[in-house]
């Protein structure tokens, strides 16, 4: 299987058309489109760390859930981050590929695997009105108080530490993987008792108690690393000759 073929290959599994307008994921790298692909570097982030494993371990793709290119750049100069890390994939002829909205929408994807490491069932898609549906709500076996529930959220995503608004006994849970703040209005107005996201906001976390919505910040790598197990099994069931790894992201720390 080439580089191209890989990228086709997720391309139709998480169409563009799901993405947010403002997105810019996809093949951002592609030294050598025809080339063979015998093994595949999967990170949530296209951090320096991870850029610099894809070259040294011998990988042929870096495959993220967050874009290598999410902004624009005016210059091809090592002495800015993505650039650098642009022109390292480069000139060792290392692809790099991510899917980020469209992976948050799509089914199986981001939000449905953090309902259901959270126990969710009953699950459904959310989303503000006129976008994506990328959040998903859906249900506890039985009611819980709040605090424990972050006990349940702590040991489910491996978060070293939340955040914790509001309280009461929930059930009714509506989750959105990374930055979720744009997602508290869709989420009070599916009926839930809770808002999980990886990062709601100061001031939208203070409204909380008075809004009857408890939310929980969980980290937006705690909510969004395990879809990365995910993208590796579509590696190999793609093409099961490929080596597939999976590398975390370090650079942040909570201390």
């Amino acid at each position: 299987m080439t580089v191209e073929e890989l990228y086709r290959f997720f391309e139709d599994k998480f169409p563009r058309a799901l993405s947010a307008a403002w997105d810019n994921d996809g093949l951002s790298c592609a030294p050598a489109p025809a080339k063979q692909v015998g093994r595949v570097l999967v990170a949530l982030d296209p951090t320096a760390a991870a850029v610099e494993e894809a070259v040294r371990g011998g990988y042929d793709v870096l495959l993220t859930h967050h874009p290598l290119l999410f902004r624009g750049i005016k210059a091809l100069v090592p002495t800015q981050a993505v650039p650098a890390k642009l022109m390292r994939l480069a000139c060792a002829g290392v692809a790099a590929m991510s899917f980020h909205t469209r992976l948050d929408a799509a089914n199986g994807g981001v939000n449905d695997i953090l309902a259901a490491k959270l126990g969710l069932s009953d699950i459904q898609p959310f989303a503000p009105e006129g976008e994506v549906p990328c959040g998903r709500v859906g249900v506890l076996k039985a009611p819980m108080d709040a605090a424990d529930f972050v006990q349940l959220v702590k040991d489910a995503l491996g978060a070293p530490a939340v955040l914790l608004a509001g309280g009461g006994t929930v059930q009714k849970i509506a989750v959105c993987g990374g930055e979720g703040g744009d997602f508290v209005e869709a989420a009070k107005a599916t009926g839930a008792d809770l808002f999980l996201s990886g990062r709601i906001g100061y001031h939208r976390m203070l409204d909380a108690p008075e809004e009857g919505l408890a939310m929980i910040e969980a980290g937006h790598y705690a909510t969004e690393f395990p879809v990365c197990a995910y993208l590796a099994e579509l590696v190999r069931e793609a093409d099961s000759a490929i080596v597939v790894d999976v590398m975390p992201t370090t650079t942040l720390h909570t201390l």
